[in-house]
């Protein structure tokens, strides 16, 4: 199923909408929806979709429920698939080929106002250098008519990237655009050793749609998603040029950088394409971000304990707080969860460990087990000088952080009854 086949909810919006703060204002007004705007000032003939994916949302598009998700996603990531080629005949993003590269031409938006300008923060990046392949989430700022200066974290891309210019090498890409969700959440994904992502997506179209993930090779040898809306081809260069300011995760301003420039060689699309715009800091940036790390906080924390489910809780920006539900057998069982899961994610500075009564995405019943499971002095674990997140801007400035775990879990050791809720 391609990305515009799970628009069906979406809310229409048919008056005319500016690229300029106008999406960000018109979603923030009515309280983030799925919406569909397909009246573009700047891009007519184009639409533009925002706050698609969240977490149910995304459940509900790829057919799974909220309870299973993180175990269909850890037997993908043990179950890898190999996708289907198909020629550009075949696949729906040839439809149109620019005939000179205008990146202003397409719907990318200007969002908050403290943002240095237009930026893609949904598409997603696929390199291949010496036959290993990545997929991963990287914003770029529009810099020009085809160019774009990318904000590269410290993973694998940024690893790959690092290596080719030691030789003065570029790195051939593409930049993909309104994938499928499966596609989206398995380049969310990030993993301790390289892995294909797009074998990851390859596993849960299987799984989920009952159909392979179909690819088509861009002019630079890059394979893409056929059914995408949006894909271009380019190169990352060895110059350098100023990323930000961009509001980011957790609703903070994140710094100017000297980050690497992308040369855009052509765009394709679809006919009346739909733009994944990703709105910073908002809920659908929290699912893409948290999402895909509850199966490895799970998997660590189950190697100690009995785990039932993990939930990166909005608060935490999807990102620097979890609580994770377990069945307790032992006494120690919940500091056991708390160290694992802070190993298991390790930006992560917050847990909070709940028995399997607490509805874990329910954050007053979570505050419910706090205030009548946890005594401060006795399940409180505080961990200091531990590397922090770049996206905590509250960290050191040599980039430590404490963090915390809270173990709201009863103690069978007092009077167990005396903790069960009768709600």
């Amino acid at each position: 199923m391609a990305f515009r086949d799970h628009l069906s909810h979406a809310t229409r919006v048919e008056q005319e909408v500016s690229l300029i703060h106008g999406i960000w204002e018109a979603s923030r007004a009515v309280s983030h929806p799925n919406l569909l705007f397909e009246n573009i000032k700047e891009a007519k003939g184009q639409r533009i979709s925002v706050n698609m994916l969240t977490r149910d949302r995304l459940c509900e598009a790829i057919g799974i429920e909220p309870e299973v998700y993180i175990d269909t996603l850890a037997w993908a990531m043990k179950n890898p698939s190999t996708p289907d080629i198909v020629s550009p005949a075949e696949a729906p993003v040839f439809d149109n080929m620019q005939d000179e590269v205008n990146l202003h031409s397409i719907a990318i938006p200007h969002h908050w106002p403290q943002d240095r300008g237009r930026y893609m923060s949904a598409s997603v990046i696929i390199a291949e250098v010496d036959g290993q392949r990545n997929m991963s989430f990287h914003r770029q700022f529009l810099r020009d008519k085809n160019h774009l200066v990318v904000r590269l974290v410290p993973r694998h891309l940024r690893t790959m990237v690092n290596q080719a210019r030691a030789q003065g090498h570029e790195v051939n890409i593409a930049i993909v655009n309104a994938p499928d969700p499966v596609v989206l959440l398995a380049g969310a994904m990030s993993f301790d050793e390289p892995i294909d992502e797009l074998t990851i997506a390859a596993a849960l179209h299987e799984k989920l749609y009952n159909s392979p993930l179909q690819l088509v090779e861009l002019p630079n040898g890059i394979q893409v998603p056929a059914d995408a809306e949006y894909a271009m081809w380019g190169r990352i260069t060895v110059e350098e040029d100023d990323e930000g300011p961009y509001v980011d995760i957790t609703g903070t301003v994140d710094d100017v950088r000297q980050e690497p420039v992308i040369e855009v060689d052509g765009v394709l699309h679809r006919n009346d394409p739909i733009f994944h715009a990703l709105i910073p800091g908002e809920a659908e940036h929290k699912t893409l971000m948290g999402l895909p790390r509850s199966p490895t906080i799970k998997e660590a924390v189950a190697n100690v304990v009995d785990c039932i489910d993990v939930h990166m809780t909005e608060g935490g920006c999807g990102w620097l707080a979890a609580v994770v539900k377990i069945r307790k057998t032992s006494e120690d069982d919940g500091r056991k969860a708390i160290e694992a899961a802070l190993a298991g994610h390790r930006s992560m500075k917050m847990v909070t460990v709940v028995d399997e009564d607490i509805e874990i995405t329910n954050p007053v019943r979570v505050e419910w087990a706090m205030v009548t499971r946890w005594q401060p002095d006795r399940d409180t674990h505080i961990f200091p000088n531990q590397k922090g997140s770049s996206l905590d801007p509250s960290r050191y400035e040599d980039g430590l952080t404490s963090k915390v775990g809270f173990d709201a879990t009863i103690h069978h050791s007092d009077n167990p009854e005396g903790y069960m809720s009768v709600q």
